[in-house]
């Protein structure tokens, strides 16, 4: 079941509120409880109702080893958490990874191994990943579950269960202690509605608008069509954008419905494309992901306490793994140590500023914002390419190796021009073949103007925090620039909230999944 369909906003959403508030205002918080994670095993049953005993199964170990840790000594202790790590990993890596490792066997070796191919679980790395963070956080005595109940809503919370955030144990459970919970109010449900409904409009018309000059350009060069400048350019500015709103979008309404029962999640997003390093683009872009990575990964492998080149080391490991993570593909993994790669030069040159005491001029703030747009654009063409040569294909014609191109309807009457490109070695073709050029333009700019001037929801809704700050005081909070969006309930934003909820539900026709599904 899809935020974006029309049976979840019309029929699972409506009542699985209604009911949890209506068993939650007669004092039966146990039943309420309930009623959510059964509401919560239902959504992801819809998918495919045959990975529910997968779930259910690792709810129960993940459970237990939790309850062992607590209940043993510090030495034995180390034994269970490395089992129930072991086992968590394992389990990922069969399902996410056995096809891709038999394949890289039989392609390396050139062996013929038949294996049948295993069909990935959906949410198998967020709910993996957040059931190992309870069981580390448990192990360091930071939290502690004895109630099974709880602990499976923790797992199961059906805003956040399909494509995060990753979230704490104790971030989660103490606020379903709270007895104001249960009583629904139209502050949390207004509140929450605005929110769902700019995440509905991010993916539907946003995401899903601009993803049409995306596709056509990566499943061309997937099946080896040679690209222009301009082609590949336009794809992969326009995928960067795609991606950005689909996950933004996601997780927006992921906030906004959670909102709804009166529980704040952590903030995910906070405005990555306004970075002006790639340091700050990985504290922006997937917070939660970007926590986990550090805390469970780059720290216990050493961080930055053994020295400079250590830490370098890490930084490359943790990013390698964190592309992994995302998919099993070598065009993944590609991605990831691009990253890393882009990290270590940052970090390098963080250090040569700091030392020569070189100054920050506001230029110098445009020309690292620039430079650091085009590492994430070039970065997301092997995350979204289907194949190393497809990769290969569009970077090929983004750094000018396919050649230029001119387009004949620019040239116009003259033949002089048209001579002297030639001369210089352009080449006279349709330059963009999939789709309208000028539109794709205007798109883009759009698109680059809301993503670097407009607010984020966390911002919009400043009075209100609608979202767990994992950071605190990292979001830009300004007090004259953004006073015009500003929320408050009044008839104005009632007025726009109704119309951005019904361009989206009416432009529904077609119903996407969101892209980090495939994760």
């Amino acid at each position: 079941m899809l935020f974006n369909s029309y049976e979840f906003i019309f029929l699972f959403l409506p009542i699985t509120l209604a009911v949890f508030h209506l068993i939650g205002k007669q004092g039966r918080h146990r039943m309420a409880i309930s009623w959510l994670v059964g509401s919560s095993l239902f959504f992801y049953g819809w998918w495919n109702p045959a990975y529910l005993g997968l779930m259910l199964f690792s709810i129960l170990f993940n459970y237990s080893v939790g309850v062992a840790l607590g209940g043993v000594t510090n030495k034995k202790n180390k034994y269970i958490l490395v089992f129930g790590i072991v086992l968590n990993l394992f389990l990922l890596g069969y399902y996410k990874y056995a096809n891709f490792f038999v394949k890289s066997i039989n392609d390396i070796v050139d062996s013929d191994i038949v294996f049948n191919e295993v069909i990935l679980p959906l949410a198998i790395s967020f709910f993996t990943f957040q059931q190992i963070s309870y069981l580390v956080d448990t192990y360091r005595g930071e939290t502690r579950e004895y109630n099974f109940l709880h602990y499976c809503l923790f797992v199961t919370f059906f805003p956040q269960l399909i494509a995060g955030p990753i979230v704490h144990h104790k971030e989660m459970l103490p606020q379903f202690a709270r007895d104001s919970l249960y009583s629904i109010k139209a502050k949390n449900i207004s509140i929450g509605i605005t929110i769902f409904a700019i995440g509905l409009f991010k993916k539907v018309i946003l995401a899903d608008g601009i993803s049409v000059y995306a596709t056509p350009v990566f499943n061309a060069a997937d099946t080896g069509v040679i690209l222009t400048f301009f082609e590949a350019w336009g794809g992969a500015l326009a995928y960067t954008f795609q991606l950005y709103f689909d996950f933004s979008g996601y997780s927006d309404m992921a906030i906004g419905i959670a909102r709804m029962f009166g529980v704040r999640l952590p903030l995910n997003f906070n405005s990555p494309y306004k970075s002006t390093s790639i340091i700050e683009f990985w504290r922006k872009w997937h917070i939660t992901l970007s926590r986990f990575l550090r805390d469970y990964l780059y720290i216990p492998l050493g961080g930055s306490y053994k020295g400079e080149m250590e830490r370098l080391k890490n930084l490359i490991i943790t990013m390698l793994l964190g592309g992994l993570w995302h998919g099993a593909g070598w065009t993944f993994i590609l991605w990831g140590g691009l990253h890393g790669f882009f990290l270590i030069v940052n970090t390098i040159w963080r250090r040569i500023r700091i030392k020569a005491k070189i100054r920050q001029y506001k230029i110098f703030e445009f020309v690292s914002w620039v430079i650091t747009m085009i590492c994430v654009v070039i970065a997301w063409v092997p995350f979204r390419s289907q194949s190393l040569d497809g990769a290969k294909n569009i970077l090929s014609a983004m750094f000018g190796f396919n050649g230029m191109v001119w387009s004949p309807s620019w040239l116009g009457s003259g033949n002089e021009l048209k001579l002297w490109l030639l001369d210089h070695g352009v080449v006279i073709q349709e330059m963009y073949r999939f789709g309208e050029f000028r539109e794709l333009v205007l798109w883009i700019l759009f698109m680059l103007v809301i993503v670097t001037t407009l607010p984020n929801v966390r911002q919009i809704m400043c009075k209100y925090g609608p979202t767990y700050e994992i950071y605190k005081g990292k979001v830009i909070s300004y007090k004259n620039k953004y006073k015009y969006f500003k929320w408050n309930p009044n008839i104005y934003w009632a007025i726009f909230t109704s119309i951005i909820f019904f361009m989206s539900v009416s432009s529904m026709t077609k119903v996407s999944e969101f892209l980090y599904f495939r994760f």
